[in-house]
């Protein structure tokens, strides 16, 4: 059995550290996206790079006679979950999507939760002036619009945006990977006077502390939804799970 797992996330990571050996003939390929500078590999053999849209998914499904395909890409990954869809239904091979759990609030959150970029950056007036953005260095030509006007920013990001990214135009970079310590959340939101925080409902462990910050110092969390798993596709939520169901297969 070959399976292909689509990456780049640490549910991808350990999904192929399960499968590696885990039963004779079994072939495990993690592809990566090749969008982050020195990303942290998989076991197993790495494709890194894009396909070429639905046609060249599907082709490589087909010529690399891969039987079951893993999508663990990041949960915001939107574009290539749903080529994903089209190219395994078109290679008729299975698919699997394997997304971690959301994030919930808990008691004394103050949650603000919005369907896109633009429309978090709407709230933000109402909400505080200086802002931390932790939504990625893709997406923020969102907040360089006129109703960021005013607002400044802190955005954090493993890589710096793309040249000639329209970007906000009071914004401080911070390049950082996670996982976040907690005591360095609190300190970060201390020291630039945080008032209010952006993030994607990406869910896990290793990014969850700035929450927690931001609930102890009583400040407003814009939070983007997630979009949903294409219709149809089986949808499990850990690493041990998508491997039990490769037995199905």
């Amino acid at each position: 059995m070959h399976v292909l797992i689509l990456g780049g996330t640490t549910e991808g990571r350990r999904l192929a550290e399960l499968l590696a050996g885990a039963a004779p003939g079994l072939r495990v390929t993690s592809s990566l996206a090749g969008r982050v500078a020195g990303p942290r590999l998989p076991v197993g053999e790495v494709r890194v790079g894009g396909f070429g849209g639905v046609p060249g998914l599907a082709e490589w499904l087909r010529t690399h006679h891969v039987d079951v395909l893993i999508d663990a890409t990041h949960p915001f990954a939107e574009k290539i979950s749903f080529h994903a869809a089209e190219a395994a239904a078109g290679a008729h091979v299975p698919l699997l999507a394997l997304r971690r759990p959301g994030w919930v609030p808990g008691a004394g959150d103050n949650w603000h939760l919005a369907d896109s970029l633009p429309e978090a950056a709407r709230l933000l007036p109402g909400l505080g002036r200086r802002i931390f953005l932790t939504t990625g260095r893709l997406g923020l030509d969102a907040f360089a619009g006129p109703a960021s006007a005013g607002l400044w920013f802190l955005s954090r990001s493993v890589d710096p945006p793309e040249p000639g990214t329209p970007v906000p135009a009071r914004m401080e970079l911070l390049l950082s990977r996670g996982p976040f310590a907690l005591d360095d959340e609190r300190e970060l939101l201390r020291r630039h006077r945080i008032e209010v925080l952006v993030t994607k409902d990406s869910g896990g462990a290793a990014t969850a502390p700035k929450l927690a910050a931001a609930r102890e110092a009583g400040l407003p969390v814009v939070v983007v939804r997630r979009p949903p798993v294409p219709p149809g596709v089986r949808e499990v939520t850990s690493p041990e799970e998508a491997a039990e169901a490769l037995g199905g297969w």
